[in-house]
């Protein structure tokens, strides 16, 4: 049975329509082929829906809607069938094209937003409704509401491994100066059918903002109906990873390439079947040393424009466009926007500001990040800022007088030596990706004694994010008091800002540093860290980062003082080993391994942690466990683990000894988004010293063992988004000191263990969106004397209405309703 997708609220006549539309869009004749991809587009769409919309019209059968909450949209696509009726017409004059062209667009993407935005709202509201009619079976209506909420985590998680989106992202708001840059090149793609054009300027000086407003100018977009396409690219210039990223953005299929070459013949060809209507390709951020790369995604095919953004005046273009700085004006009102002045700002002196401009060089990133740092500061910081700056010389002469500039705005926040430390830690991620808050706050807990709990670690990040450092993406709010979630939350940094975080680490002979950071292309190493003769390193962080091509050489790195290991990497192969010298890190505490490749790739010689007295904390991303214990492992210090994305199925299985013996220690773990996970492994239960378990988004976990109530320990258990759990065991109630309890979109539990009142500690009880929890709340529950918070949806508060009346002083809070997509963006 299909998902609702609000059927219901649809009702008969979208049916209808939808239907003459699909089939109009699957008959359209040779004469549409200028709209090829728009059409190809709109077909792929409405194929993936016409099995849904089928099954609608028995819904409506069910609830009474009115129609008009959908007018819009049936309207909508009655007017695209009368045109795509039209596009048949061989004398349609090229203004009418153009325009037929950008109207089936807009609604291209008035289907799929309707589809993401509206629909789970009237969805929500139809399956409540038939649920209180009871006019289908019980049975049935959760195999509803399993798929359609399957459906969606399943996309998310996709979102998130793939990142396939090619769209062109969204210009900023505000831009001051980029009216002629942006005329020069939209003159140039519209003169000439083929050509490729390189867009050069040093870091920080709006090159991606400039592209980003090319890519949605609206007559770049009517021009023969260009089709446009935006990757991102960045240091590591992976050939395969930006081939596969456009293929599967073209033909919704996800292919894996044999070789670079396989990779490019099968992208040229699927280029060359969208149509004639010009492509533009736009590769941001491409780095010097990717010439011969980037050479073999200049194809042969009519049409065909490909627009590089650099950082380098690399050969071999058409065309290259020399992005100058701002000039004095607009540079100033960048500042003044930035700082949120107003136009004219009789309290700050002119020549203070004038000095700032003239410091800033007319780079767009120092000027924000300057303003931005003065913003609401009084006038004496205005003219001890640039006094301060008129002392240097022309600080903007080359890029790294830019990173000399931006250090100056870190050495002036408020010399806060913990906040400059942290900011310099981001720079152990490599360049363009996602770094997970939960990883930094495990690093910040050892080196900077940071509170767990990440609070501290939350501040620095808000401090960091408003001076423009760097932007905290938090998905969800949590409303809750006890064990903050931040599993979702990541931080993501301009290039330009990593440099700078790297460039302060990297003062002082190496083996000198407190925190070392290696990007290793190919087998290059450090020639200090190759020499027989080694000397130890005094850094308390190290961070390896490798790419595809890394074969493993042996190396040697003496790090007896190093707490806190990153490693970073990309591998060809299936497995990947831990560096030899990691069993001779005595001081190691916290390890995070974090495999940036598509495929999850096996964790070889775990046993080299055996060695490790004082490791308490691991976090592996997108790994392969056959087994944590198949060789004899102890971690007696291991106090948390957490599992993201990583195949675990059999990793707590054929083990060697008991895991409470080779993990007495452990406190806390982590699952997020292992979907091999089917039932949760009953000799974890053994762990007793267990005070946090968190499993989410592991949407194969069916059951829990019953014997999950030998965890007497346990304070914080939970089960995000687990959406084929079906219940918790009655055992449940022996965790006597269980103080939350989070089952929030568990879609699949149909009531609370019948004892639940026995857990005499608990506080906090997350549980919005348990669609299928319909029946009234154990009579035990009365007896949760010590509840203080319960977070549901406005269904499930109206069952806690007489408990309320019992416990009073319990407060029964309605979560937000969130739409947030911006897991969407994640590379």
């Amino acid at each position: 049975m299909a998902s609702l997708v609000g059927g219901a609220a649809l009702g008969g006549v979208f049916g209808e329509v939808f239907n003459v539309l699909h089939d109009t869009v699957k008959s359209i004749g040779s004469n549409a082929l200028k709209f090829k991809p728009i059409l190809k587009k709109l077909k792929f769409n409405l194929d993936l829906l016409d099995p849904v919309v089928k099954e609608i019209t028995q819904f409506n059968k069910i609830l009474d809607h009115r129609e008009e909450e959908t007018n819009s949209l049936i309207e909508d696509m009655r007017k695209a069938t009368e045109l795509i009726g039209m596009l048949d017409n061989q004398e349609l004059d090229y203004p009418s094209q153009a325009s037929f062209g950008i109207e089936l667009a807009e609604l291209n993407e008035s289907i799929v937003t309707f589809f993401l935005l509206h629909i789970p709202a009237l969805n929500r509201r139809d399956i409540l409704q038939i649920l209180e009619k009871q006019a289908l079976n019980r049975r049935d209506i959760l195999q509803i509401l399993e798929k359609q909420n399957f459906l969606c985590k399943r996309m998310e998680s996709l979102a998130i491994k793939s990142g396939a989106t090619c769209v062109v992202p969204p210009p900023p708001e505000f831009t001051v100066g980029m009216d002629l840059p942006l005329m020069v090149l939209k003159t140039q793609l519209l003169n000439e059918k083929r050509q490729q054009i390189l867009l050069t300027a040093p870091g920080g000086c709006g090159k991606t903002t400039l592209v980003k407003m090319l890519g949605h100018d609206q007559k770049i977009k009517e021009e023969n109906l260009r089709t446009i396409y935006f990757v991102p690219v960045s240091k590591n210039f992976d050939l395969k990873v930006i081939a596969q990223r456009l293929y599967q953005y073209i033909s919704h299929q996800v292919p894996e390439f044999q070789s670079d070459e396989d990779a490019i013949n099968q992208l040229r060809e699927g280029l060359t079947k969208i149509g004639s209507n010009p492509i533009l390709l736009i590769l941001d951020d491409v780095w010097s040393g990717s010439e011969s790369r980037l050479k073999k995604f200049m194809f042969d095919i009519p049409n065909y424009n490909i627009l590089v953004n650099s950082r380098t005046a690399l050969p071999g273009f058409s065309y290259t466009y020399y992005l100058n700085p701002l000039n004095d004006d607009y540079a100033t009102m960048l500042l003044h926007h930035s700082a949120s002045l107003q136009h004219e700002s009789p309290n700050i002196p002119v020549e203070a500001i004038n000095k700032i401009v003239r410091g800033c060089g007319g780079f767009p990133l120092a000027l924000e990040v300057i303003g931005r740092l003065l913003n609401e500061n009084p006038v004496e910081a205005w003219c001890s800022i640039a006094e301060n700056w008129s002392n240097s010389h022309y600080i903007f002469n080359s890029n790294s007088d830019l990173l000399d500039c931006l250090r100056k705005s870190l050495e002036i926040s408020d010399h806060d030596v913990i906040f400059k430390e942290c900011f310099m830690d981001l720079g152990s991620f490599p360049q363009g990706q996602w770094i997970p808050v939960a990883a930094l706050i495990d690093m910040w807990v050892e080196l900077h004694k940071l509170d767990e709990v990440g609070n501290d670690a939350i501040y620095k990040l808000h401090k960091i994010t408003t001076r423009n450092l760097a932007n905290l993406v938090r998905k969800r709010k949590d409303a809750g008091k006890i064990n903050k979630y931040y599993n979702e939350d990541y931080v993501t940094q301009h290039d330009l800002l990593r440099e700078l975080a790297i460039f302060e680490s990297c003062q002082g002979p190496e083996r000198q540093r407190q925190r070392l950071i290696m990007d290793i292309s190919g087998n290059t190493l450090p020639s200090w860290c190759t020499e027989q003769d080694q000397q130890p390193i005094d850094a308390r962080l190290l961070s390896i980062s490798t790419d595809e091509s890394f074969s493993s050489p042996r190396f040697n790195i003496q790090a007896p003082k190093v707490e806190v290991l990153v490693l970073n990497f990309q591998t060809k192969n299936y497995s990947y080993s831990l560096p030899e010298f990691v069993d001779t890190m005595d001081n190691l505490k916290v390890l995070i391994i974090t495999n940036y490749g598509f495929f999850p790739t096996e964790l070889r010689n775990f046993q080299q942690l055996n060695s490790l007295p004082d490791l308490k904390t691991i976090r592996l991303e997108k790994v392969s466990i056959p087994s944590l214990f198949k060789a004899p492992v102890l971690l007696k210090n291991l106090k948390k683990i957490s599992l993201f994305m990583c195949n675990i199925g059999q990793a707590f299985g054929n083990c060697a000894i008991k895991v409470s013996d080779a993990l007495p220690n452990l406190m806390e773990i982590n699952i997020d988004y292992c979907n091999d996970l089917v039932e949760l492994p009953a000799v974890l239960c053994d762990v007793i010293l267990l005070k946090t378990l968190i499993i989410t988004n592991c949407h194969q976990l069916s059951t829990l063992p019953n014997e999950v109530g030998k965890l007497v320990n346990l304070e914080v258990l939970r089960l995000r988004s687990c959406t084929d759990l079906s219940e918790l065991p009655e055992s449940i109630t022996g965790l006597k000191n269980l103080r939350l309890l989070d089952i929030s979109d568990c879609l699949s539990i149909r009531h609370l263990p019948k004892e639940i009142g026995e857990l005499c500690k608990l506080e906090e009880i997350h549980m919005k969106g348990c669609l299928s929890l319909r029946n009234k709340l154990p009579p035990s529950t009365t007896n949760l004397e010590q509840l203080k918070l319960v977070i549901c949806d406005e269904e499930r508060a109206k069952f806690w209405e007489p408990i309320n009346e019992v416990l009073t002083n319990l407060e029964v809070k309605v979560a937000e309703k969130d739409i947030n997509l911006t897991w969407l963006l994640k590379p």
